[in-house]
């Protein structure tokens, strides 16, 4: 355990700290978020449940791409201020809008196809319906989610992540009630079950983006990073947002089409098995959403010593992610062993006994599983922050694409080809996870990204 504190110090800790505590927060509570609407559509039916599920990772799919490429800014935005040229920082955000506005047709191309994807997979009529039902109220909120993270990467590279704390969380306060009230029929609101969840969303996305509008506009920031002078096209940053945050999109892209076929084929089970995964993967996300809070203080902090060619800081910056993100994994961790069973009935209000049973008992054991692999998610996540940071998104998409879609070619033979059981499916889902993890430290430790030429070249504009 000595190369978790080796290089740990305690500047490095409080900095690491002050600027993950509002991002975990943050994406705590859009974890949450999602949590809560699984939660009420759970007490209308175990389908509904599972359709808002399968529904939402097919929405993030259409996006994904092109998700990935924007959120890059991140690391863009720290690597220019830590290289002392600020005024390019707001000139990111624009290349960032410009971008997303471009991909308008390409969303609209993605959602027609993915919009076939529940009948295709072989959902039941029934949750197939409600599915798309979801998807096609939420869709017009993909480009509402590109802008924001323009705004949200400009913050968090600056290290400003407060301000995207108070974005998130007044967004969150919003769609909490709007969805219950949208849900239920509340409040001389119809009762609009999935559709509700989907518009509450909608709302609550676009009132969080005129937040981030509005703090990007104050008169501080405008000074600081000369925000008027930004409004026009840069060749040179586009380029390196297309060279270096390319790679972060397709990742993302193939990653989640990896994942979200395999749900679609678990759900193919049956009415239990999509049930289970549901409830899984609601507590999935609860750990692993905040986890992406500390990858993105890492990736910025990261980014600004490369900016500023201190690559020797990284080292202080991994160590210090690793007591975070460990420290956090292993509460988790037991958390989901010791409190399996009742975590598990929180989401059953099936009234047919025999269905009921039949979801615990696969959910409780699947339980497991995610106890193992999230003890790994908080060095993984600091891993990937640290690469991404430096400018090695070429290695971090390869390999893990290259593993997500081995994982995924085999659940095909698993569900679709041999007709194995879900535990079976669920078990090499588990080890996809720690051998991504294992990559992924090797890696790092290995040190070829840190090079003064490596360096050199993720910071041309070329």
């Amino acid at each position: 355990m000595s190369f978790l504190i080796r290089n740990l110090t305690p500047d490095t800790l409080k900095a690491l700290l002050r600027l993950c505590i509002p991002m975990i927060i943050s994406q705590g509570a859009f974890a949450l978020m999602i949590f809560c609407a699984r939660y009420f559509l759970a007490q209308i039916s175990p389908v509904h449940m599972a359709a808002a599920m399968g529904a939402g990772v097919a929405w993030f799919f259409t996006y994904a791409l092109f998700n990935g490429i924007l959120a890059y800014a991140n690391a863009l935005v720290a690597q220019y201020l830590g290289a002392g040229q600020p005024e390019k920082c707001s000139k990111v955000v624009t290349q960032g809008l410009l971008l997303a506005c471009a991909c308008i047709p390409l969303l609209a191309l993605a959602a027609y196809g993915i919009r076939y994807l529940f009948v295709f997979m072989g959902h039941a009529p029934e949750q197939a319906a409600l599915e798309l039902r979801y998807y096609d109220v939420i869709l017009p909120a993909s480009f509402l989610m590109l802008l924001k993270v323009c705004f949200a990467s400009f913050f968090t590279g600056i290290g400003r992540t407060r301000v995207v704390m108070i974005c998130e969380l007044s967004g969150i306060a919003l769609n909490l009630p709007l969805s219950y009230l949208l849900i239920f029929g509340k409040g001389g609101l119809p009762a609009l079950d999935i559709t509700g969840a989907a518009l509450a969303s909608v709302l609550s996305t676009s009132f969080t983006l005129v937040l981030f509008i509005a703090f990007y506009f104050r008169r501080n920031n405008r000074l600081r990073f000369q925000v008027a002078r930004s409004w026009a096209f840069d060749g040179g940053i586009i380029r390196r947002y297309l060279r270096l945050g390319f790679p972060s999109g397709v990742e993302t892209f193939l990653n989640v089409a990896a994942f979200n076929l395999f749900i679609l084929m678990f759900h193919s089970y049956g009415e239990v098995e999509a049930a289970a995964a549901t409830i899984v993967f609601s507590w999935d996300i609860l750990s692993f959403v905040p986890l992406l809070g500390l990858n993105i203080a890492v990736m910025s902090l990261t980014g600004h010593a490369a900016g500023a060619k201190q690559l020797q800081r990284t080292d202080a910056i991994t160590s210090a992610g690793y007591v975070l993100g460990l420290g956090y994994s292993v509460l988790l961790a037991l958390a989901f062993v010791l409190l399996r069973a009742p975590l598990v009935e929180v989401f059953i209000f099936e009234q047919d006994d025999a269905i009921a049973d039949a979801i615990g008992e696969l959910t409780r054991f699947m339980m497991l599983g995610l106890s193992g692999y999230v003890l790994l998610e908080g060095l993984l996540q600091v891993a990937a922050g640290v690469l991404r940071g430096a400018g090695d998104t070429q290695w971090v998409m390869r390999a893990s694409v290259t593993l997500h879609w081995l994982m995924l070619v085999s659940q095909y033979a698993i569900i679709k080809v041999f007709g194995l059981g879900p535990r079976l499916s669920w078990m090499t889902f588990v080890l996809m996870v720690v051998a991504i993890v294992v990559l992924f430290l090797h890696r790092l430790h290995q040190g070829r990204w840190r090079s003064p030429e490596r360096i050199a070249a993720v910071m041309a504009e070329r």
